[in-house]
């Protein structure tokens, strides 16, 4: 089909750096050093424990630095729930996981209130959701009520028990996981809940080479289990906080976020070159909330890689992840076997680089 052109096989060439005004609150040399320092001692955290999946990682990695939340989708069996809690484990903070499943209420999610017979009164007692990284496993399978109650502490960093409201721990992010393939006792995620995740990453089998490397890692480390006390933590929740503070300050120029914003209007049938025949195939685009992540996926992408100013590689690296899931397509679309990656790529090709 020629409205969707095939993915190019490198990498364009490298745009020079946009004149910066010199500014106290630039991130310094010694910031770029640092920051490069603590990302290597996460990967190699990674490496201990998952074989490959370098574009989860990294995904994961950009995500906490970025202060969103991801959802991870792929077949039972890829690790899903092994990567997610490396990240959590390689930091040193709080680490929850919950289980969804279908009779999963809100307030064991994000807690109650208990009458304490000794002093009379109630007394708060907080769910596991108030951590600094909570692991969602198979959130598909909460209900609606559960689901919503989880919207609240993504949205809004809080929770609400008995009329009090309480603060999450920060930094605070949610790793969610979901299975596409099981439909029995699974509720689609609303697309205000979907939103409200930064990236939605989709994992794929990996090739017998990486296949025969995990068997070895597994055969030589002699257990299947993830083990958090094997090996301490790569930094800590002060050094998180850092990255994130670098992440704001990484420069944005406005022709970048002029192209953050087309990209995302162009799935809406608008931007600078609308695609033609897109509205037989998108039945909704995605909203500002998409452009807002690509800027702060891109100023986090710019960070890892060594620069204080975000350039246009750096947004469409993580395009895929910001979009697919904000897309979404008509029953036409489906019939014609139209993914919504497919739509993102012509969205890439039709919008010009600044």
């Amino acid at each position: 089909m020629a409205l969707f052109p095939p993915r190019p096989s490198q990498q364009p060439a490298v745009t020079p750096a946009p004149a910066v005004s010199p500014s106290s609150s630039a991130v310094s040399r010694d910031d770029l050093e640092r920051v490069r320092d603590l990302t290597n001692r996460i990967r190699r955290h990674f490496a201990q424990g998952l074989v490959a999946q370098d574009q989860l990682r990294e995904s994961l990695i950009a995500t906490m630095v970025a202060g969103g939340h991801i959802l991870i989708e792929s077949v039972p069996g890829l690790a899903k729930t092994t990567a997610a809690q490396i990240l959590a484990t390689s930091v040193s903070g709080s680490f929850k996981r919950i289980q969804c499943t279908p009779d999963l209420m809100p307030s064991d999610l994000v807690g109650t209130q208990i009458f304490d017979f000794a002093t009379q009164k109630m007394t708060t007692q907080i769910g596991p959701i108030h951590a600094n990284f909570v692991l969602l496993d198979e959130i598909n399978r909460s209900s609606a009520k559960t689901q919503s109650a989880m919207l609240e502490a993504m949205a809004e960093g809080a929770a609400t028990i008995g009329g009090e409201r309480i603060r999450l721990p920060r930094p605070f992010m949610v790793i969610a996981t979901q299975n596409p393939i099981e439909e029995e006792g699974t509720y689609n995620l609303p697309e205000a809940q979907m939103d409200r995740f930064y990236m939605k990453t989709v994992m794929t089998y990996p090739s017998e080479t990486d296949e025969i490397s995990m068997l070895d890692l597994l055969t030589r480390r002699g257990t299947d289990q993830q083990d958090a006390t094997v090996s301490p933590a790569a930094i800590g929740i002060a050094d998180v906080e850092f990255l994130r503070s670098c992440a704001r300050r990484v420069h944005v120029s406005q022709p970048i976020m002029k192209y953050a914003v087309e990209l995302a209007q162009t799935s809406r049938g608008a931007g600078p070159r609308p695609i033609k025949g897109l509205s037989n195939l998108v039945r909704l685009g995605a909203s500002p909330r998409a452009s807002i992540a690509l800027v702060r996926i891109g100023q986090a992408q710019a960070l890892m890689s060594g620069r204080d100013y975000v350039i246009p590689e750096d947004v469409k690296a993580f395009a895929h992840e910001v979009f697919r899931h904000r897309i979404l397509l008509t029953f036409e679309a489906m019939a014609e076997g139209v993914d919504a990656d497919q739509v993102i790529d012509s969205m890439i090709e039709a919008v010009p680089v600044p």
